[in-house]
């Protein structure tokens, strides 16, 4: 389970650590960095798919997306003058990481060569550049607990060599705690770590999750992009006459619905033969005592609605946009193969106010198999969950099937942070340098 989410450099998120516990709902005003949050945390999904570069360019090129305030605010803060640029002593970059309790990892993208062509030119400026990663052990990066770390082309694991101390070494390559030998005149039993170079060409586009991601030689790549590939993302499914979800189509076993919801019928179907009650239960629950069937017309699946007092069933092109999308939500939450991420952008989107008690019942039975993040400003569908503000952070449980928590949002001269949190209370990040 991810333990916080840490994005600097990005939009409105000069420099932020999310605390993350189970069941996470993230609320704010417009404006506070609520999507600006989901965004990072996608670009961050996009790095284990191969996808963040050109996410970035579509957004208008890493330029566009980086925070475009002074690199401090501590001046505006205590004396009270208007913002002003200072001279930057770092590199220009946008950082994303995570950590869990197993392996963090992080990211930093920074600016394009300018010049990369034969002629001295690229159009290619848009595309930002991987400059450094870093995969580690545990919820805290620290020089011992890098596994394997990336700088510009260069990518090395970590490498352990069981030795005898003699005094010959530095401190700093030896692992604590070593017994001393039998007969050895002080001499300890220990090992000495140094680094082994994976590869020396990587391009500053490809991310060493999707191109080092070796089973023998780095397993730690593996199961990190691994995990990041099941990460699920959901942002208002389109409900319009042409949306994807009202369209008939061939329909094969559907485990994970597609984030456009244009397998939804075949999503339904696998939930259904995977376990009839639990859907017929959820459907029943938020309609009225209505059912649901797929009916499949050579090979084409399609979705009806019976209701009760109607003579026939209504269609996924006829049912109303805000029943729709909560089919949708049905398909995405009731899975058969749980991710271990689910993060759901304001689901209460079109829906009606009766709705969300059945959704946040929906929501809670899926937190107890899969880390669910919520980004939401319904305060109904915040109480429906149970979110309570008075929590007690030394007490409070955390995991799967743990409570809902509160995560909110505010911005303070054009920078986001998060209510409440302060020294103590700030999850531990180290972000490290380029060097």
């Amino acid at each position: 389970m991810l333990t916080c989410v840490a994005v600097a450099g990005y939009r409105s998120l000069r420099d932020v650590v999310v605390p993350l516990h189970g069941l996470d709902v993230v609320t704010g005003a417009n404006g506070s960095g609520k999507s600006s949050l989901y965004r990072a945390l996608r670009l961050l999904a996009g790095c284990g798919r191969g996808e963040v570069i050109g996410s970035l360019a579509r957004e208008g090129g890493l330029q566009s997306a980086l925070w475009a305030g002074p690199a401090t605010l501590g001046g505006t803060r205590k004396q009270g003058y208007a913002a002003e640029g200072t001279r930057r002593k770092g590199p220009i970059s946008l950082r994303l990481g995570f950590a869990s309790d197993d392996f963090g990892y992080l990211v930093d993208l920074g600016l394009p060569q300018q010049s990369s062509g034969a002629d001295g030119s690229s159009a290619f400026l848009r595309d930002p550049e991987i400059k450094r990663e870093v995969v580690w052990a545990g919820p805290i990066m620290r020089p011992n607990t890098v596994l394997v770390r990336r700088r510009w082309s260069i990518v090395e694991t970590r490498s352990v060599e069981e030795a005898e101390w003699d005094g010959g070494w530095g401190a700093d390559e030896w692992e604590s705690d070593p017994e001393p030998l039998a007969g050895s005149g002080g001499r300890r039993d220990t090992r000495r770590t140094g680094w082994t170079e994976l590869s020396g060409t990587l391009r500053p586009w490809e991310s060493m999750l999707t191109e080092l991601a070796d089973p023998d030689r780095a397993p730690e790549l593996l199961r990190v992009r691994r995990m990041i590939r099941g990460w699920r993302f959901y942002d208002g499914f389109r409900a319009d006459a042409a949306a994807p979800a009202r369209q008939t189509g061939v329909g094969t076993r559907t485990p994970v619905l597609a984030d456009d919801g244009s397998d939804l019928a075949a999503a339904l179907q696998t939930i259904r033969e995977d376990g009839r009650s639990v859907l017929d239960s959820a459907i029943a629950d938020a309609f009225d005592g209505a059912i649901l069937d797929v009916p499949v017309v050579d090979g084409r699946f399609d979705v009806h609605l019976h209701q009760p007092g109607m003579l026939r069933p209504l269609s996924a092109a006829e049912l109303s946009d805000g029943t729709l999308r909560y089919l949708c939500l049905v398909a995405a939450l009731l899975t058969v193969d749980p991710p271990p991420l689910l993060v759901l952008n304001e689901p209460e989107t079109s829906l009606h106010p009766d709705l969300l008690p059945p959704l946040a019942r929906l929501i809670r039975t899926a937190a107890e198999r899969s880390q669910v993040m919520v980004v939401s400003h319904s305060e109904a569908l915040i109480r429906e969950l149970g979110v309570t503000d008075d929590v007690d952070d030394e007490a409070a449980q955390v995991g799967l099937g743990s409570p809902a928590r509160r995560v909110t949002l505010a911005k303070d001269i054009g920078e986001t942070f998060v209510e409440g949190q302060g020294l103590l209370t700030t999850p531990q990040w180290n972000w490290g340098t380029r060097r």
